[in-house]
């Protein structure tokens, strides 16, 4: 009696529609013709003797065992990735292609400053960027989408591992003309919650802006508007309010061209700590080390 073992290209397929639940955008996700994937898609059914999926003209529906099945798949495909990643390592480390997230809050600040450097010192590194909120890329990168995610901690991403690279100050940002109303280090009752601006919700400084001001009224009386710490500083910038930054966005010259000033706060936590992530018990586990002291240095 002869056992059918679906192919690492149809589990990819399930998976995809699954994440997608879209026959075209998973296609589109596989580089594939919808008519190619949903072709495979009915052979591993046929072959498997089930029903995975329920077709209707508008809704992609798994069923139960589609759903297990589905789940299996995302373990083999990781499973399978880890082969390649174990050839990888095995050769010269921080070479080739490597996939990496990086927050919003710290893409635009750092990498200026880091890749330049490691190009020079890896120079057959493939380094390949993806900019998410910190649950996205969290997401991504359990899924295998990334190999490895540059954000900030305290964040729940997961199973993972990771590697603290330094600690970014937070700085609480206002007018020029309102200097007087400030004191040269700024205790958290001095933050006027009527006038706060921060970021809406999905990034991660938020969460830490507020932990470091030490204050849960402030999450829920400040003014959650900006898209962008860009347009924070703006906002700022037009008399609109007060806002927190941290001090890698202050060092890039974030505030270039403004009437905007910092000065540090005065709470027991005014940082948030800048961090490389890699699912935990990754065969690249040294290789991520490696990076992460090279993104250390760099930094």
């Amino acid at each position: 009696m002869s056992i059918y073992v679906p192919t690492l290209k149809q589990l990819q397929y399930l998976t995809a529609l699954q994440e997608h639940g879209h026959f075209g955008n998973a296609a589109e996700a596989c580089f594939v013709t919808q008519s190619t994937l949903s072709a495979g898609l009915r052979e591993l059914e046929s072959l498997l003797e089930l029903t995975l999926v329920e077709r209707t003209r508008r809704v992609v529906r798994f069923t139960p065992v589609g759903e297990l099945i589905a789940k299996q798949a995302r373990r083999v495909l990781a499973e399978a990735e880890n082969l390649t990643d174990l050839a990888r390592t095995a050769g010269k480390p921080l070479s080739g292609e490597l996939r990496m997230g990086v927050i919003p809050t710290i893409a635009p600040f750092l990498l200026p400053r880091l890749l330049p450097k490691l190009r020079a010192d890896w120079p057959d590194l493939k380094l390949y960027l993806r900019e998410e909120v910190t649950a996205a890329a969290c997401d991504s990168l359990q899924r295998g989408r990334l190999d490895c995610v540059l954000l900030a901690l305290p964040y729940r991403c997961g199973e993972v591992d990771s590697a603290e690279l330094f600690e970014d100050r937070l700085f609480l940002a206002f007018q020029q003309a309102r200097q007087d109303d400030y004191p040269p280090t700024i205790p958290s009752d001095a933050i006027d919650e009527q006038s706060l601006l921060l970021l809406e919700d999905g990034h991660c400084l938020k969460d830490h802006a507020l932990a470091a001001c030490n204050r849960p009224d402030l999450g829920a009386e400040a003014a959650m508007l900006g898209t962008s710490l860009h347009t924070l500083v703006q906002m700022v910038d037009n008399g609109l309010g007060v806002t927190l930054l941290p001090e890698m966005a202050i060092e890039a010259g974030i505030l270039n061209g403004t009437g905007v000033i910092v000065r540090p706060l005065d709470t027991e936590k005014p940082s948030r700590r800048i961090a490389l992530a890699w699912r935990k018990g990754s065969p690249r586990t040294k290789e991520f080390t490696l990076l992460a002291d090279a993104l250390r240095n760099a930094a």
